[in-house]
């Protein structure tokens, strides 16, 4: 599932086309993706101007001149392109033609900007939702979520806060969407390998008994940072579904450090530990027993 760093990637590649322009027509293919279309979905979305084109956690939301909201998530393989030109595509550097087989583009939206943004989703698990934006404290899709990461309210002492008495390991505390907002399995396998903390470690130990920030909260959350940044410059990780909405690929995953290299030697410097999987709720965690602790 794509995470913040795809999530954010995809927001400034459709920017461009969406942000300023008027919804002249919106076309969906069907009743239902991962939930069912909403009666009025088209009705509220038709003649409306974008006016702002933003993110919250893994979730696309769209400001209309109206008042209301589109919330638009990717699911497991959703995936936006705009097309603007006769060749059906805004090629980029590394661009990756898309399958021929339109079958699963399910909703297109007609810009006035002359764009057409089209979502294709094989899975049908992403879904669409429109929302009026005074309501969106009480929307239960975003209910609970905690601070973006790189947002100014996450630090060290928010986060060593939030784990003080938490009784899982760091890696499920990073996960926990009520911590921390967009993190998934891949970014934080990283920012844990590059802080030197082991994803078993109490994440309570973020926090000392008096309930001050330690040095460990700090480097995590440094690491955080400086994984999410790189990975956004990069476009993201493509590994399977992921593609720019120009079809370019993401490559961050050719920076990996730890994630998905099971059986190769550490990169820090000195280490020579070799870095090993194991399955944590379902998850592959990758790390190096030698130097995370």
């Amino acid at each position: 599932m794509p995470e913040l760093p795809e999530v954010e990637t995809v927001r400034r590649g459709l920017q461009p086309a969406m942000e300023g322009a008027r919804i002249k027509k919106a076309e969906v293919r069907r009743k239902d993706l991962r939930f069912p279309f909403q009666k009025d979905f088209v009705a509220r979305l038709e003649g409306q101007t974008v006016t702002g084109l933003g993110r919250r956690a893994k979730y696309l939301m769209a400001d209309l001149a109206s008042g209301d909201v589109l919330l638009m998530h990717l699911g497991m393989s959703g995936s936006f392109r705009v097309v603007n030109d006769d060749n059906g595509h805004a090629p980029g550097q590394f661009h990756h033609p898309r399958a021929a087989d339109r079958a699963h583009d399910h909703v297109v939206f007609y810009m006035s900007s002359g764009a057409a943004i089209i979502f294709n989703d094989p899975r049908r698990f992403g879904y669409m939702k429109v929302i009026a934006r005074k309501a969106i404290d009480d929307e239960p899709l975003l209910e609970g979520l905690g601070p973006e990461p790189l947002g100014n309210e996450f630090d060290a002492d928010m986060l060593a806060r939030a784990c003080a008495n938490k009784k899982t390991g760091l890696k499920a505390a990073l996960l926990d969407q009520r911590v921390v907002a967009g993190l998934g399995n891949i970014y934080v396998c990283e920012a844990l390998f590059r802080a030197h903390l082991s994803p078993r470690r109490l994440a309570a130990t973020l926090a000392t008994r008096k309930g001050e920030t330690t040095d460990h909260a700090r480097r995590l959350v440094e690491a955080i940072h400086a994984v999410l940044n790189q990975a956004i410059k990069a476009g993201g990780s493509s590994l399977r579904d992921h593609r720019r909405t120009s079809g370019e690929l993401g490559y961050f995953q050719h920076s990996f450090q730890v994630y998905d290299r099971e059986g190769e030697k550490c990169q820090t410097k000195g280490c020579g530990g070799i870095v090993r999987r194991f399955s944590q709720n379902g998850r592959s965690t990758f790390w190096c027993p030698k130097c995370q602790k």
